[in-house]
């Protein structure tokens, strides 16, 4: 009997990077993700790829970012800029040993790492668009991710393998099933050029004239469970407040509520954590939305205050400030991507091209 970590090595090198003789797989983790880092390296060496393992320790980041000199935080990684520039396969194993780790660390240093590495992210947004890069993101249980989500490691490592459907005797068919009932979906938003948020101190609206709803279905997040697109930049109008805590740097807001007028977030309030929005809003290309999505996966109904995860969340919509995705055709650019979520099983509807399309947390059509 093949033990979790085989499961979820296969499902990750097979369904979700397609692996084949030949790929070079960049592989990057955490030394505490090392059973499944094990399985996912023979798993692709099994399918001929040719594989280059990057494992952090314990406050690596936290140590460099507090005590490297500017000509160290200038410098990339040969390898990490190659992988991002010409590698076939790219999979991020997420096992934290301290999420709070890098909440304190200089601005002034992080400002110029993000510029060193700008380069390198932009071959990797470009490439993600096409496909020309396979990459997947994914969670390795920790003890720092289970206390963040308010559960003992063995309840949480429960939710994330059964959230990637790690239960069923074929994890894998289960995703093709999710792959035939999300294109539906797209397939009938695409044809659509408005859509319409609506629900407690929310009614927004954006145009997707020209943009492409994409079906995440588990190839480049494992789990997924999501349908997105950008929407049109100047095109957003209205209110839109995120019932569910957003985390972004170590850092969290509850309540955020944003106003947005031709396309710009003109005003926010929040319960909690305005002043970290204020700073947010001042980086450049903030005020503007990148992405507009809903949630379908259901085996995922609690908040983790991971957004791998909570913004998959069966029921809900979320809405990122800042990067757009390249391949739904967006065009705002941003250092920042942040995924904030509301609930919508409490009276939320989606309208498109004026038909409700969704009511209480399900899809009508």
């Amino acid at each position: 009997m093949k033990s979790i970590e085989e499961k979820y090595a296969r499902l990750l090198t097979s369904y979700c990077l397609e692996l084949k003789e030949g790929d070079k797989f960049y592989l990057k983790s955490t030394t505490l993700a090392e059973p499944l880092v094990r399985e996912v390296y023979k798993c692709a060496i099994e399918a001929g790829a040719i594989v280059e393992v990057d494992l952090d320790f314990a406050e690596k980041n936290n140590i460099f970012l507090h005590t490297a000199k500017e000509h160290q935080l200038r410098y990339v990684s040969p390898l990490y800029y190659n992988a991002m520039d010409k590698f076939d396969a790219y999979l991020l194993i997420r096992a934290p040993f301290n999420l709070k780790e890098d909440a304190s660390v200089p601005a002034e240093a992080t400002k110029i790492r993000s510029e060193a590495l700008a380069a390198a992210n932009r071959r990797y947004f470009t490439r993600i668009a096409d496909r020309s890069l396979k990459r997947s993101l994914c969670q390795y249980p920790t003890q720092a991710s289970a206390q963040e989500a308010g559960m003992s490691l063995t309840e949480y490592s429960d939710f994330v393998y059964r959230a990637c459907k790690l239960h069923l005797d074929s994890p894998e068919e289960g995703w093709l099933k999710v792959r035939a009932e999300q294109q539906r979906i797209v397939d009938h938003l695409n044809k659509c050029q408005r859509v319409h948020y609506k629900g407690p101190d929310t009614d927004i609206r954006f145009s997707t004239k020209g943009r492409t709803w994409i079906n995440s279905d588990g190839r480049s997040n494992m789990p997924s469970g999501e349908v997105f697109t950008s929407p049109v930049e100047n095109s957003v109008e209205g209110t839109i407040r995120f019932s569910f805590p957003a985390i972004h740097g170590g850092h969290e807001v509850e309540q955020a509520t944003l106003w947005v007028k031709k396309g710009i977030i003109y005003k926010w309030e929040a319960s909690k954590g305005k002043d970290y929005l204020d700073k947010i809003f001042n980086i450049p290309g903030t005020t503007r939305f990148g992405e507009a999505a809903i949630g379908t996966n259901y085996e995922i109904q609690k908040i983790t205050k991971n957004i791998l995860f909570d913004e998959k969340i069966g029921g809900s919509i979320h809405m990122a400030i800042g990067q757009s995705y390249l391949q739904c055709g967006g065009k705002n650019k941003s250092s920042v991507h942040w995924d904030m979520i509301s609930d919508m099983k409490q009276g939320g509807e989606i309208w498109a091209d004026d038909e409700l399309i969704y009511k209480d947390g399900q899809f009508l059509i």
